[in-house]
């Protein structure tokens, strides 16, 4: 749950980098909220006609956190060392969200990039040799 605050709190932050738990587990969280929000809408629909208004909070619910999903994404790319426009590739038909997806599930590059230090904290050895250099 903590991971799920963690990318609500950094909703606007598209400049830094993600670890793959922080995507991922924001993205559980994302996919159990709108299954539960559809489940529990059908379980109520026997005996009431509340099929519309389940779906209205479900895409209430997507339109809100469509812009921390997608920062979310960015900053996963920018782990990966790929720049945050790489999303775009999911509009290629058929290849595209399977090319997205492998660059999702991609190890952070090791150390410093461009976008930061390694969030894991491998590779990040020159801050730790500057210790005591003066």
């Amino acid at each position: 749950m903590e991971w799920y605050v963690y990318c609500l709190k950094n909703t606007f932050n598209f400049h830094s980098r993600g670890r793959r738990k922080e995507f991922w587990m924001f993205t559980l969280f994302n996919i159990l909220i709108i299954a539960s929000i559809l489940g529990s809408g059908l379980f109520f629909s026997k005996s009431f006609d509340h099929e519309d208004l389940t779906f209205g909070i479900a895409g209430i619910y997507v339109l809100l956190i469509l812009i921390p999903s997608l920062a979310a994404v960015v900053r996963r790319l920018h782990d990966t060392g790929r720049s945050g426009w790489w999303f775009l590739i999911r509009f290629i038909p058929i290849i595209g969200n399977i090319w997205l997806l492998i660059l999702l599930v991609e190890d952070s590059q090791l150390g410093k990039n461009k976008w930061g230090n390694n969030p894991k904290g491998i590779g990040n050895d020159t801050e730790i040799d500057q210790i005591g250099q003066e």
